[in-house]
């Protein structure tokens, strides 16, 4: 049976099937195999259990429906001990497996940048959540983005700081890595049209352990908003309480990872009351919420981007196949190509040629720790 929308749908709202009922739905034999980078050690593990099990739901739902060319779908998964090194280990590792037809790469943009001449060598098609934006102007036909790129995140933060808040001096915190160095220059380039300035451009270095230096550097910038791209956490988390602590309370936007799960344990009432452009906000759409019911059935918990960008991911790869009836790697990237219109719990997917799938944000806000969302602004793609 292939996997229509329809069918995706109603495997999901339906429940997760369990394990065994799943093996007794398929003939014994070959699984079609997805092979997942993820970090399951370092300082990201925890983010990468969200993102299995994203992954593993979306599983089910697959096969519960019928799987892919009436074979039963496999997650096989690697760990990329949260570096660029490990990445580009774990990578190697599920590509040198002829088996694996498909991949899901990272959601931090600096590990999948070590790792694309390698997925450009292999010619499989790769799922990614990285946001960079230049990840899909590499001339790279093989990589598939499930959530929006920064270009997207840079113009909503500075509109919805200038002009809902009202603020127009502007300063930018940012990690020195790919993500966060693209981030901060698009979020910079925006401010012009917003008729904002920007007061401090402040980089720092992944995984510090004292932000202290760049806290007072925000301080005595005079800035009245605060806009950031944190790539992992554990730094936002430090960031946010040495903030407070030195009594900066101006208005902050920030970028997906300020409403992560993680962030928000680590942080807590220092993150209160700011605002976040999130890729995946529970109340955004219907989509949004199966997903996240079918998310705290299995972890008790909300979930965030972390666990619904591979959820998206396996289902569109899984769609694609059988729309293309083939796993076949040039045929399943064509059906990739060609969807329109597909409700994902991150948003509408309409893929451009470039490999973008979605093009806008969630505007959220940390009300004592409960994510709300505000609105969804959309922007339209070229889609080529």
């Amino acid at each position: 049976m292939n996997l229509t929308r329809r069918g995706f749908t109603t495997a999901l709202a339906g429940g997760i099937a369990a394990p065994a009922v799943i093996r007794t739905a398929f003939a014994q034999g070959a699984t079609v195999k997805i092979g997942m980078v993820v970090p399951m050690t370092g300082a990201a593990a925890e983010s990468g259990s969200f993102a299995q099990t994203g992954a593993k739901i979306a599983l089910e739902a697959v096969n519960k429906a019928g799987g892919v060319l009436g074979k039963p779908l496999e997650l096989i998964f690697e760990d990329d001990q949260t570096t660029n090194p490990g990445a580009v280990l774990a990578f190697s590792k599920l590509a040198s497996q002829p088996d694996i037809v498909a991949f899901i790469g990272s959601i931090r943009s600096t590990q999948m940048h070590a790792m694309a001449p390698d997925m450009l060598k292999i010619g499989k098609p790769v799922g990614f959540g990285g946001t960079d934006p230049n990840l899909t102007k590499l001339g790279n036909p093989w990589l598939f983005r499930f959530r929006p790129n920064d270009s997207y995140s840079g113009k909503v933060i500075a509109q919805f700081g200038a002009k809902e808040l009202g603020k127009k001096k502007w300063a930018i915190v940012h990690s020195t890595d790919a993500f966060g160095t693209a981030g901060g220059k698009a979020l910079a380039d925006a401010l012009p049209d917003n008729g904002a300035t920007l007061a401090l451009d402040q980089g720092y270095a992944n995984q510090s352990q004292d932000f202290t230096p760049v806290v007072l550097a925000v301080r005595q910038s005079g800035a009245d908003i605060l806009g950031t791209y944190f790539t992992f956490e554990t730094d936002l988390g430090i960031f946010a309480r040495q903030l407070r602590q030195l009594g900066v309370n101006i208005p902050w936007v920030g970028s997906p990872s300020i409403v992560n799960i993680s962030a928000l344990k680590l942080a807590g009432p220092a993150l209160y009351n700011t605002y976040g452009v999130a890729d995946y906000a529970e109340d955004s759409s219907e989509a949004s919420k199966a997903f996240g019911k079918a998310y705290r059935d299995v972890r008790k918990v909300a979930p965030d981007n972390q666990s619904s960008w591979t959820f998206d991911a396996v289902t569109c790869l899984a769609m694609a196949m059988n729309k293309a009836g083939s796993t076949e790697p040039e045929k399943v990237r064509q059906a990739m190509i060609a969807i329109r219109g597909h409700k994902g719990a991150e948003g509408e997917y309409n893929f451009d040629k470039n490999g973008d799938g979605l093009h806008g944000y969630n505007i959220v806000k940390n009300d004592k720790g409960d994510i709300k969302f505000d609105k969804r602004i959309d922007f339209t793609p070229n889609l080529g």
